[in-house]
């Protein structure tokens, strides 16, 4: 049914993720489909790479330790370069799931708190669900 899985994936806060990470792993296991690993990364150093080259570096390793781990056969990893990843990143991020011809994306949710009850926070998830052509599986 679906043949490229795509799961976007914030490096600084990897430990959030892992229920969608491992949502994608059984769905690709399911449908012997392709799981990409897909990050929007600025130009400027952050926690995780000092430069957008290290941070490629950084989101393979993290790829290939998912595949590992939930025993993923099929993966590859997109960076996606921006210029102000909090203002561009939903557009970003379909805009690359367009591109790379997914037919599903699977993301985490954050769970929700006091900000969203006071709408202080845009939901990432929400934006991609009303927006993307494809289907679109949140996972809290």
């Amino acid at each position: 049914m679906y043949q490229k899985i795509v799961v976007p994936v914030d490096l600084e806060h990897a430990d959030k993720i892992d229920n969608a990470l491992r949502a994608a792993a059984a769905l690709s296991r399911l449908w012997s489909a392709e799981v990409v690993y897909l990050a929007v990364h600025g130009s400027a150093p952050d926690r995780v790479a000092s430069s957008p080259e290290k941070f490629e570096v950084e989101l393979d390793m993290f790829a290939r330790e998912q595949a590992e781990a939930h025993d993923v056969e099929r993966y590859t990893t997109c960076v996606v370069p921006s210029v102000d990843v909090a203002v561009e990143l939903d557009d970003k991020l379909l805009e690359a799931i367009d591109d790379l011809g997914a037919d599903l994306v699977v993301m985490a949710s954050h769970v929700p708190g006091v900000p969203d009850r006071l709408h202080l926070l845009s939901s990432n998830a929400a934006k991609i669900v009303r927006q993307s052509s494809v289907s679109v599986f949140v996972v809290r």
